[in-house]
């Protein structure tokens, strides 16, 4: 009998990850328009031994098609995603829109477990969102909700109106409390209040117009009335833009009077300011009305405040807010 015992044996080196193979998992935004892939994104996709995509429907498949790159409408299993990648293959996995979190935790629990050789896993962005692209998602929800919402399908400009006033005024209110999550939300709500409109202008019969017509509109303004930043004019002090933006505008206007454009249906103190600011910089000598009664005293002193550079109704805000603060202080109210 042999009582040998055999030498031990010596596992075999585990194979190179490379063998494992490689998994990629491609990112890409539906704010940006289908087909305009990063390079990266390109190189991976004509590389790969095999592309996958769950989503039938995914904006990219018509463009990778068109590209030449074969797409397999497939949602495979974590097991069996890693069993494709065996001998070293690479699959580009082109996630939907909410990414891959089903695969990505299985992916992750595999990788875990210490039982199984895992492929190379690289996140790929394939497009990128550029500054304001929430702007198209903020355009999306408010188209789907004036479609489907039985009280946002219903409004008018008119009926909205009121909104715009009290999300105005909320937003001046945080502009001046000095809240800055308050400030995000109310720019927020006052944005809304222009997509909604705009939304609403689609639909006119007569005179339609989109938030794009809104937006190119005033991106026209900002070029022309900046002649110093987009033109061949200079510009060094405020008092210098000022004079520049005052000239294109009554040019664009064509307007009679310093005083055309001036909304009368504004607040009282906020009027008399603005046509004293008016008259002041055309450099009129017309003087203030003089009569008995409040109202000649209050357009005095909004006059003055403007010739001083103060705001008659942030100074007037700001004194009734100290003196809420003390009647609340009296009753013994905390702030």
């Amino acid at each position: 009998m042999n009582t040998t015992r055999p030498e031990p044996t010596t596992p075999d080196p585990a194979p190179a990850a490379a063998d494992a193979g490689r998994i990629v998992l491609l990112t890409t935004s539906h704010r940006v328009a289908p087909g305009l892939l990063s390079w990266p994104a390109w190189q991976a996709l004509r590389a790969a031994d095999r592309v996958l995509c769950a989503d039938g429907a995914h904006p990219q498949l018509p463009y990778l098609r068109e590209a030449g790159t074969a797409v397999d409408e497939a949602a495979p299993t974590a097991e069996e995603l890693v069993d494709a990648c065996a001998g070293g293959r690479t699959v580009v996995v082109v996630a939907a829109g909410e990414g891959e979190p089903a695969l990505t935790d299985g992916l992750a629990r595999l990788a875990g477990s210490g039982r199984v050789r895992m492929p190379e896993l690289e996140l790929l962005p394939a497009s990128y969102d550029l500054p304001g692209a929430r702007l198209l998602d903020l355009v999306q929800v408010m188209d789907r909700i004036r479609a489907e919402c039985p009280w946002s399908s219903r409004q008018t400009h008119r009926g909205l109106a009121k909104y715009g006033i009290e999300e105005a005024y909320e937003l001046v209110e945080a502009i001046e409390e000095g809240d800055r999550d308050e400030l995000r939300e109310e720019l927020g709500d006052v944005l809304l209040q222009v997509v909604f409109h705009a939304r609403i202008a689609e639909e006119d019969p007569e005179a339609p117009f989109s938030i794009d017509d809104v937006a190119g509109g005033i991106v026209a303004k900002l070029i022309h009335r900046h002649p110093h930043v987009f033109g061949d004019e200079t510009a060094s002090t405020p008092e210098e833009v000022k004079e520049h933006w005052l000239r294109t505008k009554a040019v664009e206007k064509r307007r009679e009077s310093v005083t055309d454009g001036i909304p009368l249906a504004q607040p009282g103190l906020a009027l008399a300011a603005k046509l004293a600011s008016r008259v002041r910089t055309a450099g009129l000598g017309v003087p203030l009305p003089q009569a008995p009664g409040i109202g000649y005293e209050l357009l005095a002193l909004a006059a003055r405040a403007e010739a001083e550079g103060v705001d008659p109704e942030a100074a007037l805000r700001a004194a009734a807010r100290a003196y809420r603060d003390a009647v609340r202080a009296a009753e013994g109210v905390a702030k």
